[in-house]
């Protein structure tokens, strides 16, 4: 586990990539197992490649999303805006959870 600087997340790309993609990846692993493998690599791909992490304060971290997000999977998956639009809040949760918790800050 990483020893988290809020100061240093603020480069985290360079003081934290090994880590954001560890809590990426698990995010992504128990949606895949959960989810239809499909719509969670097409929203993997297309929306969360481009998205960006960002440390609230009190241990919180918000995902910024790129625009339109379901947008960019029309014509690539079947599944209505309703269903993308739930599963890739559930997905933003789990990866905001996972990076808690890479930085063990799920506990506080």
């Amino acid at each position: 586990m990483a020893e988290f600087d809020p100061e240093k997340f603020e480069d985290k790309y360079a003081n934290y990539f090994t880590e954001l993609q560890r809590a990426y990846k698990g995010a992504f692993e128990t949606m895949n197992d959960r989810y239809d493998s499909e719509l969670i690599h097409a929203i993997d791909q297309r929306i969360l490649a481009e998205s960006e992490p960002f440390y609230e304060g009190d241990g919180e971290f918000r995902i910024d999303l790129p625009d339109d997000p379901t947008d960019r999977l029309s014509g690539v998956v079947v599944a209505d805006d309703e269903k993308v639009e739930t599963i890739l809040e559930r997905y933003v949760e789990e990866i905001e959870t996972e990076i808690r918790s890479v930085f063990g800050l799920d506990g506080e």
